[in-house]
């Protein structure tokens, strides 16, 4: 069975650091692609960024110089680490996983990790 859970969201200040985390079970890394989606209150949800099965990623342009997405086979966790966090990266933030080599359709979603931060 396939879970996602994360983990690492918390309240911060503008200009802080947090380290999201989102342990994988039931698959591995070679055989899936991951994303992080956050979505603010009243507003759809957004992609924020990727990582593919050979270790491509991708990065919405509002996050791009401050947001690092990374994988750790040995722990099967994908972490995100935002920096210089501003108001409006307030959201719940969504790790999603599906199988490589098909388009994606986000099959698999964990429960999502709150990040507040307050100017």
């Amino acid at each position: 069975e396939v879970q996602l859970v994360e983990s690492g969201g918390g309240s911060v200040q503008a200009g802080g650091s947090l380290r999201l985390s989102c342990l994988a079970s039931g698959f591995t890394f070679d055989d899936f692609d991951m994303a992080w989606y956050r979505q603010a209150p009243g507003n759809e949800c957004e992609l924020v960024s990727a990582i593919s099965s050979d270790s491509s990623t991708y990065y919405a342009d509002s996050v791009k110089g401050r947001f690092t997405i990374s994988q750790d086979n040995a722990k099967n966790t994908v972490g995100l680490q935002v920096n210089r966090l501003e108001p409006e990266d307030t959201a719940v933030y969504y790790c999603a996983g599906d199988w490589a080599g098909r388009d994606w359709n986000g099959s698999y979603w964990g429960q999502g990790t709150q990040v507040t931060v307050s100017s």
